[in-house]
């Protein structure tokens, strides 16, 4: 892989060609622990077995642009709960860290909304007739009996699930690329994301090897990961009391009735939460270290949640795969 020029942090435009590949389901551990630096310190050199096993992939979506800002703090003017997300990325048969590797994060806004797709309706409310269930009240579980639903309740939000949806504006919020370092690591700042009918609450994420830094961005390359990144029960709940997230009146779809999250806690994008409890319009630390295989190629087209490929439109009305 190239090492060239690192962009600076500004608002540059990305553009990225990256090969195209059926993606491969597989499952995942991340790593335990606290927020602390130290936790993002995995040995150089260790047996091949003493590894971790690759971070599940999952569907990609439909609101993926391939033209992010090259950016660290992707809040831009949305308003929200602070979120410090930090990744880590290894090589998941030797536990080495991938240096320079560009990572995509993209979510939606606190009151479900993506943007470059605000006039399709991108996320956002739920669709003219579906009656809203303002704030969630549901009761967060973590035990192991708990039994996911497999598809989500209620219609695909506007702008539809299944395959990709080409953007409808030129806003750019909530999406960011940046590189990794000589550790594997990258950290963005945003906001805790909301949630729009069908979906749990969710970060998209994707990670680019062996292409080149350039002045236009990251060039070449492929695209090893898409994943998802998933919020607990009680950090939703918790949010969904404050502005900007009590205005938003989409039906929600809880953690385990989600079609996509593998239900399978860290090992399927279950991110590591760090937050004041009686305080957590404060700020929230997530973290998680996505085990990948450099080699190969998973573009999320393939991917899914439970049970293989993610559900589409044509083959399940009520699911969406946002």
């Amino acid at each position: 892989m190239t090492d060239s020029r690192v962009p600076e942090d500004r608002g540059q435009l990305a553009r990225r060609t990256v090969l195209v590949a059926g993606g491969v389901a597989v499952t995942a551990v991340g790593v335990g622990g606290t927020l602390a630096a130290n936790a993002s310190a995995a040995p150089e050199d260790v047996p091949q077995d003493a590894c971790y096993t690759l971070t599940s992939e999952l569907v990609e979506g439909p609101y993926y642009i391939d033209a992010d800002k090259i950016r660290r703090d992707v809040t831009e003017d949305q308003e929200g709960i602070p979120l410090s997300l930090a990744l880590k990325v290894i090589d998941a048969d030797t536990c080495r860290p991938l240096r320079n590797a560009a990572v995509d994060i993209w979510h939606c806004n606190a009151t479900g909304v993506y943007s470059g797709y605000e006039a399709g309706g991108g996320g956002g409310p739920a669709p003219t007739g579906a009656p809203p269930s303002g704030t969630p009240t549901d009761t967060p579980t973590d035990t192991a009996t708990d039994t996911p639903t497999g598809t989500p309740t209620g219609g695909p939000p506007p702008g539809g699930g299944g395959g990709h949806q080409e953007p409808t504006d030129d806003d750019r919020f909530l999406r960011g690329t940046w590189h990794t370092d000589r550790h594997g690591q990258v950290t963005f700042r945003t906001v805790f994301p909301g949630w729009y009918q069908g979906r749990c609450v969710h970060i998209h994420v994707k990670v680019h090897v062996d292409g080149e830094w350039t002045d236009a961005g990251y060039e070449g390359g492929h695209t090893c990961h898409t994943g998802q990144l998933f919020f607990d029960e009680k950090s939703v709940l918790a949010t969904a009391v404050l502005e900007p997230y009590v205005s938003n009146t989409a039906t929600r779809t809880t953690l385990t009735e989600d079609g996509i999250y593998p239900q399978n806690g860290h090992e399927g994008g279950l991110l590591y939460l760090k937050y004041d409890r009686r305080h957590i319009g404060r700020g929230v630390h997530a973290r998680l270290t996505l085990a990948v295989a450099p080699d190969e190629t998973n573009d999320g087209e393939g991917g899914g949640g439970p049970g293989g490929p993610a559900p589409s439109a044509s083959a399940s009305p009520s699911a969406t795969t946002g």
